[in-house]
């Protein structure tokens, strides 16, 4: 730790509200506890959850840094005791408990995965919020297997490029919603056989055409829960990631019971260390060999610099963007 500096640019919540309160400041660099690694931060993630903490409304769990950041990428600077995997120098991204706009930022080593052969650090800030949030919604909530059809909303998101391209790839049928002609085209490159324009089509008709969903990947909630059980087959499950449309919703359990629907849902960042490692076990074994052929990639819209974090998060609460956006801390 004696060659790293003693302080480091960082982008603190001034007070709870819009992007405007994201400012600049300075603090201290933290040092890594037993079994984390610290992390030179090259490139960090903007996800909206951190949109969520930065409004007041998704506090950090305890013990976790207040400033935003679920993911970065970057160079490990320090080795905590119980870290021995990792050596100083090694190219890595994170899934973060918080803390990922700034210089240098402590995490669970168990958390951390090797950047994949052949991709620069710009493009591995972008995989493990994405990543760990579609294994467990996806495969490990919704049991997603080869030949099921599959509904994702959202589908020009970080999360939906991501749920698209991986659930091709193992197979399934998947159709994904997008609000314009361009994000539909995009979600159909990158394996959707279809993409429903939900602001000129009904997703539930096209896809009760195809003889229903077997799973459902939600991110918006509110008036699409009823929808969603429509849409969905016999025994499907409907996933529920985020409550962009609300979180109040009148359930028909009748609907439920009569055609045995499983609704299901889950938050990442309150989750186990222990949890969060068996998703980065399960990651570096099943879609690590695929990012490595680039059979799965992801989709960049856009980056900043570290001190425009506040721009980052207005392009986000545009959802004029495909795929994800980036801060820029030190590049690489």
């Amino acid at each position: 730790m004696s060659d790293l500096p003693a302080r480091m640019r960082v982008i603190e919540i001034s007070r709870p509200g819009g992007p405007e309160v994201l400012v600049e400041a300075d603090r201290e660099v933290p040092h890594p506890a037993h079994g984390q690694i610290l992390i030179k931060v090259a490139w960090a993630g903007v996800n909206r959850p951190d949109a969520a903490q930065r409004a007041g409304q998704y506090a950090p769990p305890p013990g976790a840094s207040d400033l935003p950041g679920l993911e970065a990428s970057g160079v490990v600077a320090a080795v905590g005791t119980g870290a021995a995997e990792w050596s100083v120098g090694d190219q890595v991204c994170a899934l973060l408990p918080g803390g990922g706009y700034a210089e240098y930022v402590a995490t669970p080593a168990a958390h951390v995965l090797p950047v994949p052969p052949g991709m620069g650090l710009r493009e591995a800030a972008c995989l493990p919020e994405t990543l760990f949030t579609v294994w467990t919604n996806v495969f490990d909530r919704g049991r997603l297997r080869a030949g099921e059809r599959f509904l994702v909303h959202g589908g020009s998101s970080g999360i939906g490029t991501t749920a698209i391209q991986v659930a091709h790839q193992f197979g399934a049928r998947v159709f994904a919603t997008a609000g314009t002609a361009e994000k539909c085209a995009a979600c159909e490159k990158l394996g959707a056989e279809r993409a429903i324009n939900y602001r000129e089509e009904d997703f539930v008709e096209i896809v009760r055409a195809e003889g229903g969903a077997d799973l459902i990947l939600d991110m918006v909630g509110g008036d699409y829960l009823p929808r969603n059980l429509k849409a969905l087959a016999d025994d499907g499950r409907l996933v529920q990631i985020a409550l962009l449309g609300g979180a109040k919703v009148e359930l028909p359990l009748a609907q439920v019971m009569m055609r045995r629907l499983t609704i299901t849902g889950s938050t990442l960042r309150p989750q186990s260390d222990l949890a969060k490692a068996q998703i980065a076990e399960a990651l570096k074994s099943e879609i690590w060999p695929l990012l490595a052929s680039r059979k799965v990639a992801p989709v960049m819209d856009s980056q900043f610099p570290l001190a425009e974090a506040a721009k980052a998060h207005e392009r986000m609460e545009s959802s004029a963007h495909i795929g994800k956006i980036v801060l820029e801390v030190a590049g690489g």
